[in-house]
């Protein structure tokens, strides 16, 4: 498989996967108190169904960045992008797992207990961590234009700054509550528009020439 068909499938994976995650999000502000069991399942039906199509759009852009010099900054941005993944896959499950376990609808600030700490501070660690490394990678070679690399930052700078929310309790209503609207729908939305604009540049832009220097 050569690069150029890999860019291409890496930006289209990324392209599915947050146009299923941005159906998803709005989802979450239908209703004012708990939600209904099938408003949470269909949200969530749409957010596994693009988490595997993630997987594919981390490890291809960690495989394009191990074509320069810079292939350990790659391996430690797709390495903190599939961990954050894999924490997405955790705390969705649990969250489906106890709308399917419960016999009526359930306060949220109950169901989210468990895993508000997933969808929250660690999440914004992983994903800190991820946007520095891309960011810096893509700055340093010519996988992408420099938006890409200068936007990574700024959203590692966003992502960082929820990291103490889990002081701040755990009432979803509330913005900045460790499980809060802000933290998790909102942050997550300002990462797949990114993974969305960085998905068309995969696929309409070709590869230029690496820098290895």
């Amino acid at each position: 498989m050569d690069i150029d068909a890999i860019r291409r499938t890496t930006g289209i994976a990324g392209l599915v996967a947050a146009v299923l995650t941005l159906i998803e999000l709005p989802l979450y502000f239908v209703y004012d108190g708990a939600p209904p069991d099938s408003n949470v399942l269909t949200r969530s039906m749409f957010g596994l169904t693009g988490l595997p199509l993630l997987v594919a759009f981390m490890s291809g852009l960690g495989y394009l960045l191990k074509q320069t010099d810079y292939a350990w900054v790659g391996s430690v941005a797709a390495t903190a992008g599939l961990m954050w993944l894999a924490v997405a896959f955790v705390s969705m499950g649990l969250e489906v797992g106890a709308v399917i376990e419960a016999p009526e609808p359930i306060d949220p600030t109950i169901t989210v207990s468990g895993t508000y700490i997933l969808y929250g501070t660690i999440s914004r660690l992983l994903e800190t961590l991820f946007f520095v490394t891309f960011g810096f990678a893509i700055l340093r070679t010519a996988l992408l234009p420099r938006w890409a690399g200068w936007s990574a930052l700024v959203l590692a700078l966003i992502n960082i700054a929820f990291v103490p929310s889990l002081f701040f309790g755990n009432t979803p209503a509330d913005f900045y509550a460790a499980n809060g609207w802000g933290t998790t729908a909102s942050v997550g939305g300002l990462t797949m528009l990114w993974i969305l604009a960085v998905g068309c540049t995969l696929t309409t832009t070709p590869q230029q020439a690496p820098v290895t220097s």
